[in-house]
């Protein structure tokens, strides 16, 4: 007689429960690791949870690399990101499929991915805000449930791939201390920043897996905290996937937080609040804790219930047949077709930040000659930023720049400098002996192209960043080494410079901004970046990307980085002026927005239809290209705590030359609602403020655009009321 969990008709819970009943306690316990082991007797396959694919399949051979997640958020565009995701999840599967014929089950062979990082970029100095999708709640939860749709795709019955929220909660630096560190954040901070992109994750997103953080928030530890675990992801947000550990987080339970003695009391206190899954070996110590009563069989199978599910739902359990991506053929891995889309999303990533008396885009006919100069102008290792696949093929920007043009035109070339040396090294090499050559061959060109930046070398992971201070994090936002001296070197020859910035997080920009003719932030742009500038230089694409973080002017402008208040930190709470503004982003042609309409300009506070707003959006200018439109809401009477106004609707639209089209958004009445001290979502009456354009609606980012916003009022009316968060 067939077991019940073999039996593909049966109901999963039932399937799931019958393979439990089935199972010994050691057994279980042992597929609490994420290293799994194999229960033979059961046909249960070892099996390694720890995958990752944040901008593509990664550490498991050659996949195609898109840009970094940074990059990707400078989109603003939900439908992209889930493109993306969906073709990440068939490399994923492809790749699955052969490593599984070939009984390959090692580590980032599996297709429980530890992707997407939705936490909120609030300070630009973090080494792995690259990782994210920057500063804004709103704007991160869309991208992340995007992408996480994406990745597991909608098949009723199977996952194409498990996503993963990753560091739940509050969890943005400082990397040299995350072991040990405790994030100690208000109610109303915790609720209006930091949880929003997860509670969308969850609740819309149907996330498959939750990752704790390394460090404690409010004293407990992020990966066995009461409040986070239980309280808000399980009964509040009614979670029902797995919970699993940053690798080495439960080890810092006892060993640094201290907030319990041993490896045994460590494991028992994780499982107890909900966390099923160690990337680490401490719940090779789970049986002592049972032993010790510290823990339940009862607790044990809940967490294997929950981590078994997940299995079925990839289909590892059910005949190849039956599992419709087990079709999935090795060919559609590093495609041309996933070469092109990296090469789309390069483009829409890339920010224009400056373009003086048009000199972009370049008219290739009059150009006889570019000296393309600077540190990163021909790195590979600034296309992919960190947690990256091996691509087949990597277009630097010098690549990218020579494919562009024809052979009669000459392009020079010199590094200029290194990205970090600013000593003479003990052969007694100077490190500005490259600049002679860079103006060299400035003076010999018709326009000098600047690549400045950082690298993964200099930002990212604690451990990841080699002889880094601070663990990974930047310690200044100033550009490394002797790049502004270059700059400067190549400003005295008299050439109009256009720079393009390769960085996966803000960088102080002053000097560029003020020394180049045009700026373009690029990010980490894939193994198609060089092509992708390329196509933004040279006018074959439109640059429509905006920035997800804010740019400030300098490190004096930030508050302490262990401080996790919200106050003077993003575009909702800061009071000086920016740099670059988040939410800006030139274009080669100009927009006009009118005719502004909302469905219901007064409403009683118990409404709960949705709002519909309407607007006029006409291309202006004399080329095609794409805007995102940006949708903010503002009271105009609340406290001086509150953020001074909060994206709440992107949308992406294309026009032709004098094109117009009306572009419609929803709002529901929670989204007009403020989080109060004690972490409660109240809607005020009084009148709201609903701004429409192409960037914030503040004069600067105005002016900088030279573009108009429209806006109008709304009216709420009756008394306080709370509503769901």
């Amino acid at each position: 007689m067939q077991e019940k969990f073999k039996d593909e008709s049966l109901p999963l819970e039932d399937r799931v429960d019958d393979l439990l009943t089935r199972m010994s306690l050691k057994e279980k316990v042992r597929q609490m690791l994420y290293y799994s082991a194999a229960v033979e007797r059961l046909d249960i396959k070892e099996y390694n949870w720890w995958n990752e694919c944040l901008h593509g399949v990664a550490r498991a051979g050659t996949a195609t690399v898109f840009p970094q997640a940074i990059g990707m958020a400078a989109s603003f565009n939900e439908h992209l990101l889930c493109e993306v995701a969906d073709t990440i999840a068939d490399e994923a599967r492809a790749k699955y499929n052969e490593a599984v014929k070939h009984d390959d089950r090692a580590i980032y062979k599996g297709l429980t991915f530890w992707t997407p990082n939705i936490n909120i970029f609030r300070d630009p100095r973090w080494g792995r805000g690259q990782e994210t999708y920057g500063e804004d709640p709103y704007l991160t939860g869309r991208l992340g449930v995007a992408f996480i749709k994406g990745l597991q795709g909608d098949h009723p019955q199977y996952l194409k791939a498990a996503a993963c929220a990753k560091h739940f909660a509050v969890h943005s630096g400082p990397e040299n201390e995350r072991h040990e560190f405790d994030a100690k954040v208000s109610k109303k901070d915790l609720r209006e920043t930091y949880l929003p992109a997860f509670r969308d994750a969850v609740k819309e997103g149907k996330v498959e897996a939750v990752m704790g953080a390394y460090n404690r928030v409010n004293g407990e530890p992020a990966c066995a905290s009461e409040e986070l675990m239980i309280k808000i992801l399980r009964d509040e947000w009614e979670f029902e996937g797995h919970y699993v550990s940053d690798c080495g987080a439960i080890k810092d339970i006892y060993e640094n937080h201290q907030v319990v003695n041993s490896p045994e009391e460590a494991a028992a206190l994780a499982i107890n609040r909900g966390c099923d899954l160690n990337c680490g070996s401490v719940y090779a110590n789970i049986e002592i804790a049972l032993e010790k009563g510290l823990l339940t069989e009862e607790t044990i199978n809940k967490s294997v219930r929950r981590l078994l599910k997940t299995r079925f739902k990839l289909g590892m359990f059910d005949s190849e047949a039956k599992v419709p991506f087990n079709k999935i053929p090795y060919k559609v891995n590093d495609s041309n077709k996933n070469h092109k889309l990296a090469r789309k999303v390069a483009c829409e990533s890339i920010v224009m930040l400056k373009n003086e008396s048009d000199i972009l885009p370049i008219d290739r006919e009059k150009i006889n000659s570019i000296a393309v100069i600077g540190p990163n102008a021909d790195s590979r290792k600034v296309l992919v930023g960190n947690y990256s696949g091996l691509a087949s093929k990597y277009v630097t920007l010098l690549d990218g720049i020579r494919n562009a043009v024809s052979d009669q035109t000459r392009i020079y070339y010199a590094q200029g400098c290194d990205l970090k040396t600013t000593q003479p090294s003990s052969w007694g090499n100077q490190p500005d002996s490259g600049f002679a050559e860079a103006v060299t061959i400035a003076e010999k060109s018709d326009l000098v192209i600047f690549c400045p930046g950082i690298s993964p070398e200099l930002e990212g992971e604690e451990g990841a960043v080699a002889n880094s201070d601070g663990g990974g994090d930047k310690l200044e936002l100033k550009l490394p080494g002797m790049q502004e001296k270059l700059l400067e070197a190549l400003v005295s020859t008299g050439k109009k410079i256009i720079t393009v910035v390769t960085n996966g997080s803000p960088v102080e920009l002053n000097l560029i901004s003020k020394k180049s003719t045009a700026i373009l932030e690029a990010w980490y742009p894939g193994q198609e970046g060089g092509n992708a500038v390329a196509d933004i230089l040279f006018g074959v694409y439109n640059p429509s990307g905006r920035l997800p973080v804010t740019f400030v002017k300098s490190m004096a402008d930030l508050p302490n980085f262990k401080d996790y208040s919200m106050q003077n930190r993003t575009y909702r709470f800061m009071r000086k002026k920016p740099l670059y503004p988040f939410g800006f982003g030139l274009s080669y042609t100009n927009f006009k927005y009118q005719n502004l309409s909302i469905s219901e300009t007064e409403i009683d506070i118990d409404y709960s239809d949705k709002i519909k707003v309407n607007v006029e959006i006409e291309n202006v200018g004399n080329k095609s290209g794409s805007e995102i439109i940006q949708l903010y809401l503002k009271n105009t009477t609340a406290p001086k705590t509150a953020p001074k106004y909060e994206l709440q609707g992107i949308k992406k639209v294309e026009l032709a030359v004098s094109e117009k089209k009306i572009v419609s958004f929803d709002l529901k009445p929670r989204q007009f609602a403020l989080i109060d001290d004690e972490g409660s979502a109240i809607l005020h009456p009084g009148k709201y403020e609903i701004y429409i354009g192409g960037s914030q609606p503040d004069q600067y980012s105005q002016k900088l655009t030279s573009s108009n916003i429209v806006s109008k009022d709304i009216k709420i009316t009756g008394k306080p009321k709370e509503l769901e968060y």
